[in-house]
C-alpha cells in the first residue's frame, strides 16, 4: 500500500471518527484544525486507525506523533 493509498484510506477513518464527510485531511493537520478533536475523540480515532489497518501502536509512537503526516508516516512503518 502506497502513501496515496493510506491517506485516502485514513481520511475516511476521520470522516467517520468525526462523522463529518467534509474533512480533508493534509500532513500539518493536528487537532488544533478540528473543533472536535480532544483526547477522547483522539483516543477513538487511534483504535479506529488501528482496526482498519489492523496494526497497534504502542502509546510512546502516539505521543510522538504531532500531526496526520506523521500518523501516515507511521502506519506506513506498521504495514
Amino acid at each position: 500500500m502506497n502513501r496515496k493509498e493510506i491517506e485516502k484510506k485514513l481520511e475516511k477513518v476521520f470522516r467517520d471518527v468525526f462523522d463529518d464527510e467534509k474533512i480533508n485531511i493534509f500532513n500539518e493537520m493536528t487537532a488544533n484544525d478540528i473543533e472536535e478533536w480532544d483526547s477522547l475523540m483522539h483516543i477513538h480515532l487511534i483504535i479506529a486507525i488501528e482496526k482498519v489497518f489492523n496494526i497497534h501502536f504502542d502509546t510512546t509512537e502516539v505521543v510522538n506523533t504531532e500531526n496526520v503526516g506523521e500518523f501516515i508516516d507511521l502506519v506506513m512503518k506498521k504495514i
